[in-house]
Formats: structure tokens, sequence, C-alpha cells
């Protein structure tokens, strides 16, 4: 489908920034709404030990509160949060579509929007019918030549084929945007699900040519004929896959930069006219750009020689179809849900319409339904709070690299640089798109999307050969999570999150400090991470370290891939501790940074115990609470093989592990699970 995903950006962004995962909040009070969910210790499960397992201790009462929903693969308190904003989203659309003479401009287009796509009736009469001109082009075809032009206009639409193509921010002149092409043209979540030879992996390979099967009869083809095309679609995309870069590899940033000239981009891929597809894409006048995959572009160029035109044609059509599948009738879209729903994530029911639609309108036309959702919930409190808190963890963050014996005064001095320059965006936008060349009905809902998708993909390409932008944003305002940019060296919260359970007027410090005060020490500490310490204070790749610092670091964070990597995410399913392992850098450092951040504010006056527990332990309860959740485990196992955060109950306990101060705060003892004889520290 379109751009579900939460944490959707463009192909270049997404390389680089690396988000919180699901969401952090802090403070706003919605109005029209109930607030969200926030700490409570009715959520404990106090027949488990803390020392043994803190997660279960802090998040049992909760699981058992809140069974996993049917239309839900993984629910927790993030998803809370964001079935909280999605209600506020909701209450504007509904309102919004409302076809009145004063409507302003930006209720018409998101009013609009949310209408045709909630117009499911409208949208099964019309059958096929809608997507009929694309797979016109599709089927008109003529050459293998003639392919650039045609990949070109399915992007603009918003169905790339084949690989990635947008503007990115160069590696290694931190101040221009440039040409940026990828690999990509799976339909698995991941290369490896195409190569992995367990059982598991095997079923779910077959599963997937059984549903693309399906697809095709849907749109018309004879069950052998939708046969035969389904094998075509997964001979093409294992030889995509073969040629493309697995997650860890793609975790190193050296490794996904290639600048080179279209001539040389020519040299290693002369089957597909380049220059053709670039200008057919909209894109300016191209000398050079960033290759991510160069063996991927020798691996397409070999596609598109070895299989005929009308093999071609028949994968082009899948991922058009693939794309679109939330603007078919409701057969396609129960077909989507039963593989990409059920079989991979264990999901027993779809999503009811109404949420699909009001998460499309924020992935289309984010600054139409960002723009009113701040305006309506962005308080100026939690704002002001959110900049001190992140003062106060900076200064505590100066502190701890000041304090690290591994490290040597030169590279100190380069680290204390780049976190002086660490910029902060928070809840609100200094600039807001503007969408009034966007021609958005009420009788079309595949054309809306195509025609946001054009305007969002034009947007994009004309940043090629410009500065860059640092008032952009990754994130729609109403998304319910975090990131850090290491090439714009940035912090960024979007006002979705600026609520509770991560930020509470009502709760103490040591609370919020667990919460939303990880949270941003969290970010911080990407900034030195394995990918993010890549990068010097100015969002540059370069190399700032010393020989003897870089291999120290390199020793420490050995100690988190073995720790995480001998965490079970499900059934035989390991946690990869190498793909995982920013991530997990960054919850030990965001915690510990935190939790002095904490200590310098309480300056030597602890607060009296609340509900029965100390400050210390309230702390580390707050960080623990909001990562309470159920989860599928289908769901776990994708996330353990294609996702770069650790499962909820490993970034919990793997992170209290590490902490002396959490052994002292609970009295472990030093053998027990939570506290194990040795510990990991990075930051």
């Amino acid at each position: 489908m379109r751009n579900l995903s939460f944490t959707s950006v463009t192909m270049a962004r997404t390389r680089r920034a690396i988000s919180l995962l699901l969401a952090a909040g802090f403070g706003a009070c919605v109005a029209a709404a109930q607030q969200a969910p926030g700490f409570d210790l009715n959520s404990l499960d106090r027949s488990v030990d803390p020392c043994v397992d803190f997660y279960k201790f802090s998040c049992g009462g909760w699981m058992k509160a809140n069974p996993l929903p049917g239309d839900q693969a993984r629910y927790g308190t993030f998803d809370q949060l964001q079935d909280h904003n999605r209600e506020v989203l909701r209450k504007m659309l509904e309102a919004a579509e409302v076809d009145k003479p004063n409507r302003g401009p930006l209720n018409q287009k998101m009013g609009d929007y949310y209408y045709a796509c909630m117009d499911q009736k409208a949208i099964d009469a019309r059958g096929t019918a809608a997507l009929k001109p694309d797979l016109d082009r599709i089927a008109a075809l003529k050459s293998k030549k003639d392919l650039a032009d045609l990949v070109a206009f399915l992007l603009r639409s918003g169905t790339p084929e084949f690989f990635n193509f947008s503007s990115e921010q160069d590696a290694k002149d931190s101040t221009q945007e440039i040409a940026g092409l990828d690999q990509g043209g799976l339909g698995l979540p991941d290369r490896d699900y195409y190569f992995k030879d367990d059982q598991k992996s095997k079923d779910e390979r077959a599963a997937y040519v059984a549903h693309v099967t399906k697809m095709f009869e849907l749109l018309g083809s004879s069950p052998a004929d939708a046969a035969k095309k389904a094998q075509t679609v997964m001979e093409i995309e294992t030889a995509l896959a073969d040629g493309s870069f697995d997650l860890v590899t793609r975790r190193d940033p050296e490794k996904v930069y290639h600048k080179m000239t279209v001539k040389e981009l020519e040299m290693l891929g002369p089957d597909f006219d380049w220059p053709k597809f670039f200008r057919a894409s909209g894109a300016p006048p191209i000398q050079s750009l960033d290759v991510s995959v160069p063996p991927f572009i020798k691996t397409l160029d070999g596609v598109i020689m070895k299989y005929s035109l009308d093999d071609l044609k028949t994968y082009m059509t899948w991922h058009l179809l693939n794309s679109n599948t939330e603007f078919l009738p409701e057969a396609f879209q129960q077909e989507h849900f039963n593989f990409y729903g059920k079989t991979l994530r264990g999901t027993k029911e779809m999503r009811p319409r109404w949420k699909r639609c009001v998460d499309l309108t924020d992935s289309q036309l984010p600054d139409a339904l960002g723009k009113a959702f701040v305006e309506q919930t962005l308080g100026p409190e939690g704002k002001e709070r959110t900049h001190q808190m992140v003062g106060e963890i900076e200064k505590a963050m100066e502190q701890d690299i000041q304090g690290l014996e591994w490290m040597s005064p030169k590279t100190k001095q380069e680290a204390e640089v780049k976190l002086q320059a660490v910029a902060n965006k928070i809840g609100d936008k200094a600039h807001w798109l503007d969408y009034s060349t966007v021609k958005i009905t009420r009788e079309d809902a595949l054309g809306d999307s195509e025609r946001a998708s054009a305007y969002e993909v034009q947007r994009q390409l004309n940043k090629i050969g410009k500065p860059v932008d640092k008032t952009d944003w990754e994130m729609s305002q109403p998304t319910v999570n975090a990131y850090y940019d290491p090439q714009e060296n940035d912090i960024n919260f979007p006002a979705g999150i600026l609520q509770p359970p991560f930020y509470d007027n009502k709760m103490d410090n040591a609370v919020n400090y667990g919460a939303i005060g990880a949270v941003i020490g969290h970010e911080l500490t990407h900034a030195f991470d394995d990918q993010g310490r890549q990068y010097d204070a100015k969002g540059n790749l370069r190399d700032w370290w010393t020989e003897m610092d870089a291999k120290a670091f390199e020793g420490l964070t050995d100690c988190l891939v073995k720790e995480y990597g001998n965490f079970t995410a499900t059934g035989d399913v390991k946690v990869n501790g190498k793909l995982t392992l920013g991530e997990n850098t960054a919850d030990n450092g965001g915690l510990r940074i935190s939790y002095m951040a904490l200590k310098d504010m309480e300056a030597g006056k602890t607060p009296p115990p609340s509900g029965g527990f100390t400050d210390d332990q309230r702390f580390f309860l707050g960080w623990a609470q909001v990562w309470c959740q159920n989860q599928t485990p289908e769901s776990l196992r994708q996330q353990a093989l294609t996702n770069p955060h650790s499962p909820s109950p490993d970034r919990v306990n793997g992170a209290v592990e590490n902490m002396p101060e959490f052994r002292r705060a609970f009295g472990c003892k030093e053998g027990q699970p939570m506290a194990p004889a040795k510990s990991c520290r990075v930051w």
C-alpha cells in the first residue's frame, strides 16, 4: 500500500534518519479528546521479581489488561497514544469533509481526500477502471528501450519500479542536495526473505507466490496464467534481491555512498537509458549522483537483458497493483491483508477503513492535516519544557563525554564540538507546504493519491542541486515518533509526541526523566552510535576519531552486539545484535544520561518515596512503562529479521542490566538476570 508507515520518508532520508521506533511523547493538551494514558502502577505485575525480569514486573499488569486487538499485530502504550492522536485527526477530517462553500483550501484538500478514501462503495463500483490507464501504459510498452520513460512515469505517480530514486543530502558535503539512486523493487520485507532456507522462510515464499497469483486472478488473469505470472515476479525479485545489500551492510554509511557521474552510471547499467529516465522523472539536470549500491545496478542490468519484455511488464504490473491496493475494490484489500497482515504479521483482522484513511491522509497531505493538528493541540508549556529538558540532558551528555576513561582528549574535543552543534526541532514547522497545485476531488481516490504522490516526488526532486533546507521535516506533525538526523545533526520531536505517557505535568520528575528524558537522551546518543559517530558536527561523513579511540569504541560496542544477540525474539529467532546495535547503544546511553540529568537537577535532594517506590525506582519504572506492549510471534519474527530496534522486553531489560544504579535501586544481587556479572557500557 502507498506509504502507510508512520515513519515513512523518502529513500535517501530513510537511510540517515534514526527514529525511536514507534513513539515518544511530551505534555500538550489535546482539545476535544481524552488525554492519552500515562504512567500507572496498576500496570505492574508484583508477582514477578524485578531483578529477574524487570519488563514483566513493570508491564505484566498492563499486558493482561490490554489484550492484543484483532486488527493489530503489535499493540502497546505507543499505539495507545497513536490511537489517541488518530481520533483527534478523525474528528478534524470528518468536519473538513463536509462540502461547505466556506471551507478553506486546506480543509477542502484533506476533507475531500478523506471523503474519497472512505467512499468504499464508489471504489468498489469503479473496480479496476481507475488503474486501467496505468495498466494500459504498461501493456503498450513496445521495447526495452522505452522502459526508462515508463519507469519514470510510474515513479511520479507513486509506484517506484525496480529501484528508488530521489534527492538526498550529500554525505560528504552536508550543505548540498544531490540525486540519489538506491536498491528497491522487492515485494517481501527484505532481501534475506528470498534466501533464508529455514522452513518458515520457505513457507512464507510459497505464500507470497500464492498471494501474487490470487491478485493477478482478481485482476482478470486465468488461474494458470496468474500462477505463471507470479512465478515470473518471484524470479525477478529474487534476482534483484541477490544484488541488494543486506540490512547490516546498509548500516555502514561509507558502504552506501558512491558518488559518480551519469556516464559512470551508464557504464554500470548500459541496458537502461538513465539519461532518459532522469529527464522523464522531472529531475533537474544531473551531472553526478550517489549510487548507493553499485552491484544492484549491475544486477538490474542483467535482469533487463535476461527477461523478456512481457516478463518485465508482468513485474511492473504487479508492483503497480501492490502499491495501490487501498484504492481498489475490497477483494484486493482483503487479499493484500491476508498475506501482509495475517501471514507475515499474525494479525487477525483488517484495520477499520477510517483508520487506514486517516493514516493515508496524514501520509500524503502531511502539512494540511499537520498544520490543523498543531493549531489544535500544541501548547506552549510542553514545547517550552521540552527545550528545557533537552538543555539539561545535553549538559549531562557533556559531563558523560568528559568523564569517559576510554576516550582521548583530542576525540573528546571533537565530540564536544559536535554535541554543541546539535540543533533541536520541537513540535512545529517553520514553513508549511503549499498544496494549492494538488488537485483533490471527492470522486477519485486513486487519482487523489497519484496526484499527491506526484507533488511530493517533484518536491523532492526539485531539491537536487540546491542547498539543504534544514527546516524541512521527515515526519508529519501528528506522528508519534522522534528521530535524530546525523547529516543535519539535529533531534526532531513532532507535535504528535508531546503528551503522556512520555511526559505528564501531573507526574514527578523521576517518572518524566525515565520516560521522555530517556527518549531525548536516546536521540542525542544517536549522534555517537556506530553510525552517527561517523558524521562530524556539520553532518559530513568524516572520520574525526583517533585510531586508538575508534578501536576502543568498537570493542565496547561489541559487548552490546553479543549481549543483545543472545536475546530470543520469538521461538528460535534471536535478536540480531549487529542490526540493532545503533538503537541499543542509544537506549543504553539515553537512559544513563537522563539519570545523570535527573540527579543534577535534584542537586542531592532526593524526593521521598511515592506510591511505595523510591525516586530511583520510579525513574526506571518510567523507562519501562513506555515500552509495555503485546505482540504476535509472527510480528516479532519480522521485527527481528528486518527492524533495527530490539523487541520491547529486550530494550527494557537490556538497558537496565547495564546500569549499576538499577541494581542498587532494586537491591539486585550479582548473578541475577538483571544484574549479570559482566555488563556493557559505551556512553
